[in-house]
């Protein structure tokens, strides 16, 4: 198989769920991804390659997460997997707090395309982020974000079977622990993503 290669024009950067909820100290979810984003220096390495793709000119997306709001439809749905019942519940990345406000470091800039918001854990799944991407004439993504068994994981497996060429950035993604990142990053993302490289590999690679 040939080398990916990532051409801005054929591009795109997608930042999966970077709510403060995940990645700063005092959000809901922050206490249980604290291991992984600490060990593998997450935040920073996020940022790292978000500036190497707006400095090679590579469109931005963000794939958020559904906001809990009061009311939310799906309160009366007849059945809700474990995982959204779970964010349900606990008023996970509430609507109009500071807990469902993006990190500071990834709030979109004019001309970042921030998609629909995904009901559970696929940032395609019941979103316009397929048709964003195509209408910017793109058919590669490189994934960053949270979490990695569940949204990374996910919206990789399905832009995959769209036909997107998908890179991972194997330590600018976190999760509750790393058995979790182990089981996808050994085990079930290397079928689908075309690319698991690290930070530095992919900074080195946009670099060219």
């Amino acid at each position: 198989m040939a080398e990916t290669t990532y051409e801005p024009e054929l591009t795109g950067l997608l930042i999966v769920d970077p709510y403060n909820d995940f990645l700063s100290e005092g959000g809901k979810l922050y206490e249980l991804s604290r291991e992984t984003l600490a060990s593998l220096n997450v935040v920073e390495h996020m940022r790292q390659v978000l500036a190497a793709a707006r400095s090679r000119g590579i469109q931005v997306f963000i794939a958020p997460h559904h906001r809990w709001r009061e009311g939310d439809t799906h309160l009366h749905w007849k059945t809700m997997p474990p995982v959204q019942a779970s964010a349900h519940h606990n008023h996970v990345f509430a609507d109009g707090t500071w807990g469902g406000s993006f990190h500071p470091d990834f709030e979109p800039k004019p001309g970042d395309v921030v998609a629909q918001e995904h009901w559970m854990s696929s940032g395609f799944a019941n979103t316009d982020l397929d048709l964003q991407l195509k209408k910017h004439g793109l058919r590669k993504v490189i994934v960053i974000g949270m979490r990695a068994n569940t949204c990374i994981e996910s919206t990789v497996r399905f832009a995959a079977e769209l036909g997107y060429e998908v890179t991972l950035v194997k330590d600018a993604i976190g999760s509750f622990g790393h058995a979790e990142m182990d089981a996808s990053l050994k085990f079930n993302m290397p079928a689908y993503a075309n690319a698991i490289l690290s930070t530095q590999e992919i900074i080195e690679k946009l670099s060219i």
